[in-house]
Order: C-alpha cells, then structure tokens, then sequence
C-alpha cells in the first residue's frame, strides 16, 4: 500500500485545528500546516494558530517557521512540505496536510506553474503602488495585461493580482498564459477533505474568533508589525483593516464591522474555491466517525 497523505481543508473558523489534532492523535501522525500566514512568528493573534496545548499534544509543521522579515512562497513551500514528507513517510503511513490557503495545498499535492522568479525590485515596486495607489489601480493595470485572468479568478485576493502583474510585466505575456500545469505525480496516494458548516454557524463562530483575537490584542499586534504591512501576508484580512483603523480611515466600531464582514467574504471564496479545485470530499465538520471511517477505507487494513 502506498503511503497516504490526507488533506483536511475549508474555510477559516470552521474547526481545522481542532479536528486535525483528534484525527492525528487517533491516526497517531503529524500534521503539516499549509497556512500561508502561520509559518510566520510574528503573526500570532490575528492567524489563529493552534494552542500551545495543540503544539504539544501533537507535532505540526510549518508553524512559526519562519520569520516575517522573510518572503516564504508557495513554490518553496512545495520544495520544503515534500522534503518533510518523505523524512514522515519513513516511520508512518499517513500524514496530515491542512490550511485554509487553497494555492499552498495544491502545490503539495499538484505542483505549480513553472512561473520564472521575480526581481526584487519589481515585488518591491508593486507593493509600494498598492500601498500609495491601492489595489483597484493595480486591479485596472491588471485587466488591460490579462482579461482572461481577471475575468477568471478573485482580484480582491491582493497577493494574487500582484503575482499576476509580477509576472505579466516580466515576461509581457499574460499571466494566464502560464497556467496550463499538468498534476505532477506524487509518490504517495492522496485524499482530499473538506470541512463544512451551516452557513450561519459558520459565520457565528467567525464572529465570535474576531471578536476573541480583539480581545487578545490583535489591535496591538497589528501595530508591532506596521513597518511589514507591505508583506503579502500581511496584507490580508484580519490586518488589513486594522491598519486602516490605525491610519485613521475608520473608527474602532468600523473596523471591528469590517473584521467580521471581511472574514465572512473570505470564507466564501474560500468554500468556492475548494469546492472548484482539487478532488474534496465534503462533511459536516462535527462528523469525525463518518470522516475517519472514510479515512480508513484508504489505510492498510
């Protein structure tokens, strides 16, 4: 039997953390985070990391991995998560993957688009046009380069507008026009599952996280990391609007407003995007039995 790599998916809130610690507890594994904004060690509050308790009661990979200072892509994630892989494979049959970031799962488990590398200074122009222009100048920019793209993916989703534009001024080929990847075979079998709530528990339970980072100080966080706002992972929800807070745009019942609202979006896209890519198979979050007698048909009996 192959070794067997199962991927726990889904939108932000909706019990990852929680659920992969049980079924790795009873598949006695580890798990590997592909949550984009997680690896960093200076994003705690505002990116839901598991618990300490969490950490030592089962051992994860990729939390607090790196520091913010580095830029830390998709592409090198699938070098380093594969690396990791075979070092688990070879004392367990299975293993975890989980994360919300929908890119970083699929470069585990697909690969990615033979992009070429970007200059520096080009990442650093673009971000610092983000920053003074805003987003809906580079969104513009983006829909003269690549119409096919824009009319295709999500352009709220900041990092990867920037992307596209790294890329199609680069190479003054659409960005679209590079992605006709064909899955990569991996040396282990692959099962993907998706997490799943009813849509107004679901943003019950991101109301109440938004509330707890707040509690938490995730106002103070957000202004110890202002001088990386820039930095892709950074420039997502549950910080962006906090800096905007910070630089006086709204007040603190705004942004708590737009927190929630936000996240709610983001969970959208995130389900959208699950639900479009990849092969996942959906449960109902709290149906461990069903998920982990599912996971077992795929184990050596």
């Amino acid at each position: 039997m192959p070794k067997l790599l199962i991927v726990i998916a889904g939108p932000t809130a909706v019990g990852k953390t929680d659920f992969c610690v049980r079924l790795a507890q009873a598949l006695q594994t580890e798990v590997i985070s592909a949550d984009s904004r997680q690896f960093y060690r200076e994003l705690n509050i505002g990116t839901a990391k598991p618990s300490e308790a969490e950490l030592q009661g089962v051992p994860h990979h990729f939390i607090n991995s790196h520091s913010i200072d580095t830029l830390y892509s998709a592409g090198a994630f699938e070098r380093d998560a594969l690396a990791v892989l075979d070092t688990l494979f070879q004392t367990k049959d299975v293993v975890l993957l989980t994360g919300g970031s929908g890119l970083y799962i699929k470069a585990v488990c697909e690969g990615l688009d033979d992009l070429p590398e970007t200059p520096p200074e080009l990442r650093s122009e673009l971000m610092q046009r983000l920053e003074t222009e805003g987003l809906e100048m580079l969104q513009a920019q983006l829909q003269t380069l690549d119409p096919v793209y824009c009319a295709q993916n999500d352009l709220q989703n900041t990092q990867r507008v920037v992307r596209a534009l790294e890329v199609s001024l680069l190479t003054g080929k659409p960005y679209s026009s590079f992605r006709e990847h064909q899955p990569e075979q991996r040396p282990f079998k692959i099962v993907q599952i998706a997490l799943d709530r009813n849509r107004e528990e679901l943003y019950r339970r991101i109301d109440a996280r938004m509330d707890a980072m707040l509690t938490a100080s995730l106002v103070e966080e957000a202004r110890s990391l202002l001088n990386y706002r820039s930095h892709n992972a950074l420039q997502t929800v549950g910080y962006k609007e906090v800096f905007d807070y910070l630089d006086g745009l709204y007040d603190y019942i705004e942004m708590v407003r737009l927190l929630k609202r936000n996240s709610r979006r983001y969970a959208k896209r995130q389900i959208t995007w699950f639900k479009h890519q990849g092969n996942f198979k959906w449960f109902q979050a709290d149906d461990f039995e069903g998920i982990s007698n599912y996971c077992s048909s795929f184990l050596p009996q």
